[in-house]
């Protein structure tokens, strides 16, 4: 398992703890000793029989931990999730028209290639379908940086290029989401082999709760499980989280399509910003488990 800095303890020691009753070894690649753990890698020293990747950069090829998984990848390891399946999923550009065709909910958007960020100009049919203000994504981008929320017009797109030089970028219509009481109507749903996770996620404070089951029901929320399983169908991923807003009119639109490598915090560790404990212990034991039917599994 390759270590991430928006984990914690908690999820680390509910996933050991799951392969110990499984019988299965658990081992911890940190970055003290990735680099080290590569070279044996590919000197056919150690071997492993799943690799969660919990920290390799998509858009770094030079990065020791992107390095890994897919020299793990080219062994035969079974890593969750394959990089060139991730990196397809992971990437906006990439994976926007896909989800248009297979009739996804996406914001209308614009897709800006890396070669032409720099003479970009908007037309008047692109002006109408973002609307004003409108927001600028990082095809590749994570964690907010390179994300602009209030762009007028071409002239932003340096602003999302200062903080994320690589890489294609989406500008997209802002979508307003519903309120549900005092929250604003705003999840995100963890897929983990088949499973999944409903979180209430305020999208402007970044608290997340989990829903509960009254609540699912009275809110018909159910319809948000379907819709991760549709991704996950349509990307092949097994591990992921998406988020996704419901509109005053009812729609379930597909914001943050698929984030590979899932902020697994937990709410012990950081009230604020922490992933319900229960919600992260449960995608610990799913994770294992799905990792030990993968393995029963013929390739």
């Amino acid at each position: 398992m390759t270590h991430k800095l928006d984990a914690d303890d908690f999820f680390l020691h509910r996933v050991q703890e799951h392969c110990a009753e499984h019988r299965l070894n658990f081992f911890l690649i940190e970055p003290l000793w990735v680099r080290e753990f590569l070279a044996l890698l590919e000197r056919g020293a150690v071997w492993a029989r799943v690799l969660l990747n919990m920290h390799s950069e998509h858009h770094l090829p030079e990065d020791v931990f992107h390095r890994l998984v897919w020299a793990a990848h080219a062994r035969n390891v079974r890593v969750i999730d394959p990089p060139d399946v991730a990196l397809a999923a992971f990437d906006k550009a990439r994976l926007h028209p896909r989800l248009e065709a297979a009739g996804f909910r996406v914001p209308p958007s614009v897709i800006v290639p890396a070669t032409a960020v720099g003479g970009f100009r908007l037309t008047e049919a692109d002006r109408a379908r973002l609307g004003s203000p409108f927001v600028i994504k990082p095809a590749l981008g994570y964690g907010r940086r390179g994300l602009v929320l209030d762009a007028t017009s071409e002239a932003d797109l340096a602003r999302s290029r200062a903080a994320w030089p690589q890489g294609d970028l989406l500008l997209q219509r802002r979508i307003q989401p519903a309120r549900i009481g005092d929250q604003p109507a705003y999840f995100r749903v963890y897929h983990v082999f088949g499973a999944t996770w409903l979180c209430w996620w305020n999208c402007y404070t970044d608290a997340y709760r989990a829903v509960q089951p009254a609540e699912e029901a009275a809110h018909g929320l159910a319809p948000l499980r379907d819709l991760v399983r549709r991704l996950a169908a349509l990307t092949g991923m097994r591990f992921f989280s998406s988020e996704v807003a419901l509109t005053e009119a009812g729609e379930a639109v597909l914001i943050d399509y698929v984030n590979d490598q899932c902020h697994l915090l937990s709410q012990g560790a950081d009230p604020r910003i922490g992933v319900p404990d229960e919600v992260v212990a449960g995608i610990a034991q799913r994770l294992v488990e799905g990792a030990v039917e993968w393995m029963a599994r013929p390739r």
